[in-house]
């Protein structure tokens, strides 16, 4: 045998051998099982309000007086919500501002005539779009008020959103 021949055999040989040894294992079966992947989303909502600020009016009697706001709100594309307006930190029979014992009574609105009241017993209902939405809000005093007291006048009414 040629050296070249007897190289190329005793290489065929520790190949073969190497390749015995590091051969894995022969498996007799297999089995296999499955799972699951998934999460939950849910629906989220953001509220913002922003101040009504009344005109500013002499003692005496009150004239009419409007106002208008907004409050925007952000839910979940097909979130329904709801947005209810507490009574105010002044109420007494109605909203009212209050300065040093003074009172004057006011209203809040959901349309522009102020003829539907927004108050603790009814709400706004909507539909999330996932962008913001706003939400007009219209304030009035009415006239015929006596008020004889100089000052600022003010309450705080809290927009609560659920869904």
């Amino acid at each position: 045998m040629k050296p070249q021949t007897r190289l190329v055999s005793i290489r065929l040989a520790l190949s073969s051998l190497l390749g015995a040894v590091v051969a894995a294992p022969a498996l007799a079966d297999t089995e296999s099982a499955s799972f699951n992947v998934g999460m939950e989303v849910v629906a989220t909502c953001s509220i913002n309000a922003f101040d009504m600020t009344f005109n500013t009016i002499t003692t005496g009697t009150t004239f009419q007086n409007d106002a208008e706001s907004q409050i925007t709100v952000n839910c979940s594309n097909g979130a329904p919500y709801s947005v209810a307006l507490n009574d105010g930190s002044n109420f007494q029979g109605g909203r009212r501002l209050a300065s040093n014992g003074s009172f004057i009574g006011y209203g809040i609105f959901r349309d522009v005539s102020r003829s539907t009241s927004w108050d603790s017993t009814s709400v706004f209902s909507g539909v999330g779009t996932g962008n913001d939405q706003a939400l007009p809000v219209y304030g009035r005093i009415p006239s015929g008020q006596l008020v004889p007291e100089m000052g600022n006048y003010a309450d705080t009414v809290v927009a609560t959103i659920s869904y």
